[in-house]
């Protein structure tokens, strides 16, 4: 009798926490709605200079056109591959260096200025570099949009990794533990929601990283349409590139915090 009551409890609680869900969402949506409508309205009645700032109903129709002729989702498709690859490549190979410092203490303490160095300085400074090494093209965005994102990883990584209680490290020691068993059954383990914010900090540094790239070489691409809409005075063209760009930052970034969703719950 026990046992139903608090199953009924539980699933009340359940409920509320889902129509809090419910309510954010759509509150959420309501906003981003008002605020197109009051854009709307404030380039009709010309309280802003639609030529400078654009409106909802010219970007739609931009959008229109480019779905028309057929480039549209190619220039989407094109930055969002460059995104996900400098996105996964910067992970992947930030995470691996975390590692490497933690493993090694003195290989650590050899690297730390220049991390420190390397990640303060500005990467745009670098783009006519990066041009000269790799080419004008799309291995250019890859590498502007690696390092962007690599050193934040490296850093953000390995300081996780330093902060693990020293206490359980000391207990596998304890118990005859090597390193590697104490990386893989500790460390790791407790670093895993440092590695997610990682990824998260990530989903908006691999966006900058391939949008200056495009700035600087690309012939296609979302960063493209911005710097060629930019070129020509087409104001609706360069709004409507960076809305598009928003939203599939905002639909990266959700991707990401779902599979750390699921993550946790497996791992729960």
């Amino acid at each position: 009798m026990q046992q139903n009551k608090y199953s009924q409890e539980h699933q009340q609680f359940l409920k509320c926490v889902k129509r809090k869900k419910i309510y954010i969402w759509t509150i959420r949506i309501l906003l981003l709605l008002l605020f197109f409508a009051l854009w709307e309205i404030a380039a009709d009645r010309r309280w802003i200079d639609p030529f400078i700032s654009s409106q909802p109903s010219k970007m739609w129709n931009t959008v229109i056109s480019l779905h028309q002729d057929g480039s549209l989702y190619r220039h989407i498709g094109i930055t969002i591959g460059e995104t996900v690859i400098g996105f996964l490549s910067g992970t992947i190979l930030g995470t691996f260096i975390a590692v490497l410092l933690w493993w090694s203490d003195f290989l650590s303490k050899i690297l730390d200025p220049y991390l420190v160095v390397l990640n303060s300085l500005p990467k745009v400074a670098l783009g006519p570099v990066i041009i000269v090494w790799a080419g004008a093209g799309y291995s250019a965005i890859l590498t502007m949009a690696l390092l962007v994102s690599l050193f934040t990883t490296i850093i953000g990584v390995y300081s996780g990794l330093k902060e693990v209680d020293k206490e359980k490290i000391i207990l596998v020691k304890t118990f005859g533990g090597n390193k590697k068993q104490i990386l893989q059954k500790v460390v790791l383990p407790a670093s895993f929601p440092t590695i997610m914010n990682a990824l998260k900090i990530n989903v908006g540094l691999s966006w900058i990283g391939v949008i200056m790239g495009e700035f600087l070489v690309s012939k296609a691409g979302l960063g493209y349409l911005i710097t060629y809409g930019s070129q020509i005075f087409d104001l609706d063209l360069v709004m409507t590139s960076v809305i598009i760009l928003a939203a599939a930052a905002a639909i990266m970034y959700i991707a990401v915090a779902y599979l750390e969703k699921r993550v946790l719950k497996h791992r729960n």
